[in-house]
């Protein structure tokens, strides 16, 4: 399973493969054509509760992170999509946020290449 992230923000390349966005709210000041996303997962993204709570807080990372696994674990169908996307070539997680160390598409990352595990279960 090859994933990479990226922000949406930032120009896509070939390289990305397929785009999948996996934020609940779309990105600020971006149209649909400059963010070149081939697929929104809402669905993927922390729950509305959870994105709030956390505000992209660092102090609260790692409850969020948590927090957010303990949703994907409940939900296996959530991260389906990404799945069937990366058994066919590279998948790039796109994400809003500024913080590239403490963001979603991060826990997302590490929760889909270990297989739907994770060493802080």
């Amino acid at each position: 399973m090859k994933l990479k992230l990226k922000r949406v923000y930032e120009a896509p390349a070939a390289a990305d493969g397929f785009r999948i966005l996996v934020d609940r709210l779309w990105p600020r000041g971006l149209s649909k054509e400059a963010a070149h996303v081939d697929l929104w997962l809402k669905d993927a993204a922390p729950s509305a509760e959870l994105r709030k709570w956390f505000n992209h807080e660092p102090d609260k990372w790692p409850p969020f992170q948590a927090r957010y696994l303990e949703e994907l674990r409940q939900d296996p169908g959530k991260t389906a999509p990404i799945r069937e996307q990366a058994g066919k070539g590279t998948v790039t997680l796109v994400y809003g946020a500024k913080d590239e160390e403490h963001n979603q598409a991060l826990v997302l990352k590490e929760f889909l290449a270990k297989g739907g595990s994770h060493p802080h279960a």
